[in-house]
């Protein structure tokens, strides 16, 4: 995957970064601490511009999250909460917990999107609930390209000032992600013992 990374970058320059990002976006595995970095490298080097690289960047992955955002609101939440009730083990939440989780995105969901944006993994999936939520497209915009825009900067000023070291970013920050998914499948496990049925459904 990293030589295609970088054979996508050094090919087709901006717009490489772009579908890299886009893809980073929609496929978590694809790693973005590799990504930017060596972008910053090359913007370095003379062959990018700084500030290419994070519009390229930022465009890219605020346009990936967008089929995740419009299938959570295409789902709907009323479908949710039903298979909540209905395989609610599986999926660890009943539909009261649902709708606690969706009262707090609509009090602070940009606030959760922004933040949500800055860790891997959740990067991904935080565009599900906000469309369940039904967050308005200009919200849920403004507070991805936010939190992208921070996270591309101190990736792409990072290859930069690293140089040719710039895989030393992704050595640093790769533990970060399977932390991340540890606990992420950790708090989902302890969901799963403890899973209630709704007050609806008891």
């Amino acid at each position: 995957m990293t030589d295609w990374i970088i054979q996508t970058i050094s090919d087709l320059g901006y717009v490489g970064i772009f579908l890299v990002m886009l893809a980073e976006s929609i496929f978590p595995p694809i790693p973005s601490e590799l990504i930017i970095p060596f972008a910053g490298f090359a913007a370095a080097n003379g062959d990018l511009n700084f500030f290419g690289v994070i519009a390229s960047a930022t465009i890219g992955a605020v346009v990936g999250m967008l089929p995740w955002y419009f299938a959570g609101r295409l789902f709907g939440l009323d479908r949710v909460r039903r298979l909540a009730d209905k395989f609610g083990r599986f999926m660890a939440f009943n539909a009261d917990e649902i709708d606690l989780a969706v009262g707090w995105f609509t009090r602070f969901g940009p606030i959760i999107v922004l933040f949500g944006r800055l860790l891997p993994i959740i990067r991904t999936l935080i565009s599900i609930p906000a469309g369940l939520a039904r967050m308005p497209l200009p919200v849920f915009l403004l507070a991805s390209t936010t939190g992208a825009l921070i996270w591309n900067t101190i990736l792409t000023l990072a290859g930069y000032i690293l140089h040719e070291h710039y895989e030393l970013i992704e050595v640093v920050l790769d533990p970060l992600s399977y932390i991340v998914l540890g606990l992420v499948v950790l708090v989902y496990l302890v969901k799963v013992i403890t899973w209630k049925p709704s007050k609806a459904a008891a």
